[in-house]
Protein backbone atom coordinates (compact mmCIF):
# COMPACT_ATOMS: atom_id res chain seq x y z
CA UNK A 1 0.00 0.00 0.00
CA UNK A 2 1.25 3.49 -0.93
CA UNK A 3 1.20 5.75 2.02
CA UNK A 4 1.57 9.26 2.62
CA UNK A 5 2.45 11.12 5.88
CA UNK A 6 2.36 15.20 5.90
CA UNK A 7 3.75 16.80 8.90
CA UNK A 8 5.40 20.06 9.64
CA UNK A 9 7.70 18.40 12.54
CA UNK A 10 10.87 16.51 10.95
CA UNK A 11 11.66 14.64 13.52
CA UNK A 12 8.33 13.23 14.66
CA UNK A 13 7.02 12.91 11.29
CA UNK A 14 10.07 10.59 10.89
CA UNK A 15 9.27 8.83 13.68
CA UNK A 16 5.65 8.01 11.99
CA UNK A 17 7.73 7.11 9.08
CA UNK A 18 9.88 4.36 11.04
CA UNK A 19 6.56 2.95 12.49
CA UNK A 20 4.84 1.79 9.34
CA UNK A 21 8.40 0.46 8.22
CA UNK A 22 8.93 -1.32 11.34
CA UNK A 23 5.46 -2.73 11.58
CA UNK A 24 4.00 -2.82 8.05
CA UNK A 25 5.32 -3.76 4.46
CA UNK A 26 3.87 -0.27 3.15
CA UNK A 27 5.54 2.01 1.22
CA UNK A 28 6.00 5.16 2.78
CA UNK A 29 7.00 9.05 2.17
CA UNK A 30 7.25 11.91 3.93
CA UNK A 31 6.54 15.45 3.28
CA UNK A 32 6.27 18.50 5.41
CA UNK A 33 3.51 20.54 3.71
CA UNK A 34 0.61 21.04 1.33
CA UNK A 35 2.38 22.24 -1.67
CA UNK A 36 5.11 19.48 -1.27
CA UNK A 37 2.18 17.16 -0.73
CA UNK A 38 0.51 17.98 -4.00
CA UNK A 39 3.96 17.67 -5.75
CA UNK A 40 4.31 13.98 -4.49
CA UNK A 41 1.17 13.58 -5.91
CA UNK A 42 2.14 14.45 -9.36
CA UNK A 43 4.70 12.05 -9.24
CA UNK A 44 2.99 8.87 -8.05
CA UNK A 45 0.16 7.32 -9.47
CA UNK A 46 -1.15 5.61 -6.83
CA UNK A 47 -1.75 6.49 -2.83
CA UNK A 48 -4.29 4.56 -0.71
CA UNK A 49 -4.16 6.42 2.92
CA UNK A 50 -3.44 10.11 3.59
CA UNK A 51 -1.99 10.69 6.96
CA UNK A 52 -1.60 14.15 7.77
CA UNK A 53 -1.54 16.94 10.77
CA UNK A 54 -4.63 18.76 10.81
CA UNK A 55 -3.28 22.22 10.84
CA UNK A 56 0.37 23.75 11.02
CA UNK A 57 2.75 25.78 8.78
CA UNK A 58 2.14 25.30 5.27
CA UNK A 59 -0.41 22.46 6.37
CA UNK A 60 -4.19 22.71 6.41
CA UNK A 61 -5.48 18.89 6.53
CA UNK A 62 -9.25 18.98 5.73
CA UNK A 63 -8.32 20.94 2.20
CA UNK A 64 -5.48 18.82 1.13
CA UNK A 65 -7.14 15.51 2.22
CA UNK A 66 -9.89 17.30 -0.56
CA UNK A 67 -7.38 17.75 -3.10
CA UNK A 68 -5.43 14.58 -3.23
CA UNK A 69 -9.08 12.59 -3.10
CA UNK A 70 -9.61 14.15 -6.75
CA UNK A 71 -5.86 12.49 -7.72
CA UNK A 72 -6.22 9.61 -6.04
CA UNK A 73 -9.65 8.00 -6.21
CA UNK A 74 -10.14 6.07 -3.08
CA UNK A 75 -8.19 7.82 -0.84
CA UNK A 76 -8.15 7.06 2.64
CA UNK A 77 -7.25 9.76 4.92
CA UNK A 78 -6.91 10.12 8.73
CA UNK A 79 -5.69 13.54 10.73
CA UNK A 80 -3.22 14.47 13.63
CA UNK A 81 -5.08 17.13 15.40
CA UNK A 82 -2.69 20.18 17.52
CA UNK A 83 -4.81 19.22 21.00
CA UNK A 84 -3.95 16.74 22.86
CA UNK A 85 -5.27 13.27 23.44
CA UNK A 86 -6.58 14.14 26.97
CA UNK A 87 -8.86 17.09 26.03
CA UNK A 88 -11.31 15.03 24.04
CA UNK A 89 -14.54 14.39 25.48
CA UNK A 90 -15.64 11.36 23.59
CA UNK A 91 -13.66 8.34 22.44
CA UNK A 92 -14.77 6.20 18.69
CA UNK A 93 -13.98 2.96 18.14
CA UNK A 94 -12.06 2.67 14.70
CA UNK A 95 -11.08 6.18 14.94
CA UNK A 96 -9.14 7.91 12.05
CA UNK A 97 -8.31 11.13 14.70
CA UNK A 98 -5.45 10.68 16.32
CA UNK A 99 -3.93 13.81 18.47
CA UNK A 100 -0.70 13.34 20.90
CA UNK A 101 0.65 11.02 22.28
CA UNK A 102 -0.80 9.28 19.15
CA UNK A 103 -2.10 5.79 19.82
CA UNK A 104 0.21 3.95 17.79
CA UNK A 105 -1.61 0.65 17.56
CA UNK A 106 -4.78 2.01 17.24
CA UNK A 107 -2.73 4.13 13.86
CA UNK A 108 -1.58 0.54 12.82
CA UNK A 109 -5.58 -0.26 12.99
CA UNK A 110 -6.25 2.30 10.51
CA UNK A 111 -4.16 1.41 8.37
CA UNK A 112 -4.99 -2.13 8.34
CA UNK A 113 -8.25 -0.67 7.59
CA UNK A 114 -7.94 1.32 4.63
CA UNK A 115 -5.66 -1.57 3.06
CA UNK A 116 -8.20 -3.78 3.24
CA UNK A 117 -10.83 -1.34 2.09
CA UNK A 118 -12.34 -1.81 -1.80
CA UNK A 119 -10.70 0.50 -4.51
CA UNK A 120 -14.05 2.83 -4.34
CA UNK A 121 -14.46 2.46 -1.30
CA UNK A 122 -15.59 6.04 0.45
CA UNK A 123 -13.79 7.65 2.78
CA UNK A 124 -15.86 7.44 6.14
CA UNK A 125 -15.25 8.78 9.74
CA UNK A 126 -17.53 8.51 12.39
CA UNK A 127 -19.70 11.56 12.61
CA UNK A 128 -18.33 12.50 16.47
CA UNK A 129 -15.03 12.38 15.41
CA UNK A 130 -15.29 14.85 12.93
CA UNK A 131 -17.40 17.32 15.33
CA UNK A 132 -14.87 16.91 17.95
CA UNK A 133 -12.20 17.38 15.81
CA UNK A 134 -13.61 20.58 14.48
CA UNK A 135 -14.69 22.28 17.98
CA UNK A 136 -11.39 21.17 20.06
CA UNK A 137 -9.60 23.04 16.85
CA UNK A 138 -11.56 26.04 17.56
CA UNK A 139 -12.85 25.96 13.92
CA UNK A 140 -16.17 28.40 12.42
CA UNK A 141 -17.71 27.53 9.06
CA UNK A 142 -19.87 24.54 8.34
CA UNK A 143 -19.50 20.54 8.44
CA UNK A 144 -22.08 19.33 5.32
CA UNK A 145 -22.32 15.56 6.17
CA UNK A 146 -23.87 12.93 4.03
CA UNK A 147 -25.28 9.20 4.71
CA UNK A 148 -26.23 7.64 1.87
CA UNK A 149 -29.29 9.55 0.80
CA UNK A 150 -28.87 11.57 4.09
CA UNK A 151 -27.46 14.90 4.35
CA UNK A 152 -27.03 17.64 6.84
CA UNK A 153 -24.82 20.69 8.35
CA UNK A 154 -23.40 21.67 11.39
CA UNK A 155 -22.48 24.99 11.72
CA UNK A 156 -19.76 26.00 13.98
CA UNK A 157 -18.64 29.52 15.53
CA UNK A 158 -15.37 29.72 17.19
CA UNK A 159 -15.27 25.91 18.36
CA UNK A 160 -18.49 25.90 19.43
CA UNK A 161 -22.03 23.83 17.70
CA UNK A 162 -24.55 26.91 17.10
CA UNK A 163 -26.95 25.42 14.27
CA UNK A 164 -28.06 22.01 12.68
CA UNK A 165 -29.82 20.91 9.90
CA UNK A 166 -31.19 18.15 8.18
CA UNK A 167 -34.05 17.51 5.71
CA UNK A 168 -36.19 16.77 8.58
CA UNK A 169 -35.75 19.44 11.16
CA UNK A 170 -33.25 21.82 13.25
CA UNK A 171 -31.50 22.72 16.53
CA UNK A 172 -30.57 19.53 18.88
CA UNK A 173 -33.35 17.43 17.10
CA UNK A 174 -30.94 17.76 13.81
CA UNK A 175 -27.69 17.24 16.04
CA UNK A 176 -29.37 13.96 17.19
CA UNK A 177 -30.36 12.81 14.00
CA UNK A 178 -27.13 13.43 12.42
CA UNK A 179 -25.39 11.77 15.28
CA UNK A 180 -27.51 8.79 14.54
CA UNK A 181 -25.89 8.35 11.20
CA UNK A 182 -22.73 6.95 12.74
CA UNK A 183 -20.24 7.08 9.76
CA UNK A 184 -20.13 9.00 7.31
CA UNK A 185 -18.83 11.36 4.17
CA UNK A 186 -18.21 14.71 5.42
CA UNK A 187 -16.86 18.16 4.02
CA UNK A 188 -15.81 21.21 5.49
CA UNK A 189 -16.07 24.75 4.76
CA UNK A 190 -14.71 27.98 6.54
CA UNK A 191 -15.93 30.63 5.00
CA UNK A 192 -20.03 29.76 5.68
CA UNK A 193 -21.93 31.68 8.53
CA UNK A 194 -25.10 30.22 10.48
CA UNK A 195 -28.05 31.60 9.58
CA UNK A 196 -29.33 30.94 12.91
CA UNK A 197 -28.39 30.35 16.57
CA UNK A 198 -30.68 26.78 17.63
CA UNK A 199 -27.64 25.35 19.92
CA UNK A 200 -26.47 27.08 23.13
CA UNK A 201 -25.10 24.19 25.20
CA UNK A 202 -21.48 23.92 24.93
CA UNK A 203 -20.10 21.64 22.32
CA UNK A 204 -19.20 18.67 24.43
CA UNK A 205 -22.33 19.05 25.90
CA UNK A 206 -24.70 19.08 23.19
CA UNK A 207 -22.79 16.11 21.55
CA UNK A 208 -22.90 14.20 24.57
CA UNK A 209 -26.31 14.67 25.08
CA UNK A 210 -26.91 13.88 21.65
CA UNK A 211 -25.33 10.45 22.42
CA UNK A 212 -27.07 9.58 25.04
CA UNK A 213 -30.41 9.96 23.14
CA UNK A 214 -29.24 8.05 20.22
CA UNK A 215 -28.68 5.30 22.64
CA UNK A 216 -31.78 5.31 24.57
CA UNK A 217 -33.59 5.62 21.83
CA UNK A 218 -31.59 2.88 19.95
CA UNK A 219 -31.85 0.16 23.41
CA UNK A 220 -35.87 1.61 23.50
CA UNK A 221 -36.10 0.36 19.70
CA UNK A 222 -34.52 -2.90 20.19
CA UNK A 223 -36.80 -3.98 23.61
CA UNK A 224 -40.04 -5.72 22.94
CA UNK A 225 -43.23 -4.08 22.48
CA UNK A 226 -45.17 -3.91 25.80
CA UNK A 227 -48.73 -3.57 26.27
CA UNK A 228 -51.82 -3.20 28.62
CA UNK A 229 -53.82 -6.09 29.25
Amino acid sequence: MELLIVHHDAELGRQLVQMVKDYSAHNCDLVHNDAAAVEWARRHSRCRLLLTQLEAEGIDGLVLGGTLSEIFPGLQTAFFPAYSAAKQRLQVAETKVFPEPIDGEGLLRAMARAENATADAPDLFHVVDVLQMCCLSRRGGAVQIVKGTQSGIVYLRDGQIVHAETLATQGQSALLEIVGWASIEFAYDGAVHSPAETITLPWDAALIDAVKQYKQTKTAQQMPTVREV
